[in-house]
């Protein structure tokens, strides 16, 4: 007997760390380790292979702006270096950490929901 499974938006899924099948087992098995399989459907989540893209997105999104941020501190007040500790180390931490895991559980749930595989070259025939 094999069920059927809605096709579930990686958005509403993978944000959430859940399943992108049924959308209710777990990914995540610790902060950014995935699951072998999920509890609920018994997907196997052997397929999943975000590789660095959760960094690349925190690098863009998240670093550049807490570099520009730390520029900004120092040219404009050139406060002490324990300033810099205070404001540009934990907004770097904030915008750099707690993304990392919604990112990743969204591109496992695309990778799912759009059948991605690894390239591979055919001969002409």
């Amino acid at each position: 007997m094999t069920t059927e499974w809605p096709p579930l938006p990686p958005i509403r899924t993978g944000i959430r760390g859940l399943c992108p099948r049924c959308g209710r087992g777990h990914l995540f098995d610790g902060f950014l380790t995935l699951r072998k399989r999920c509890e609920v459907c018994d997907l196997d989540y052997s397929f999943a292979d975000p590789a660095d893209g959760p960094a690349f997105f925190v690098i863009c999104f998240g670093c550049i702006p807490s570099v520009l941020l730390a520029v900004w501190l120092e040219v404009r007040f050139q406060p002490p270096w324990w300033v810099h500790m205070l404001v540009t180390l934990p907004f770097m931490l904030l915008t750099c950490i707690p993304p990392l895991r919604p990112l990743k559980g969204w591109l496992v749930a695309s990778q799912y929901y759009h059948k991605a595989e690894e390239g591979k070259l055919s001969r002409p025939s």
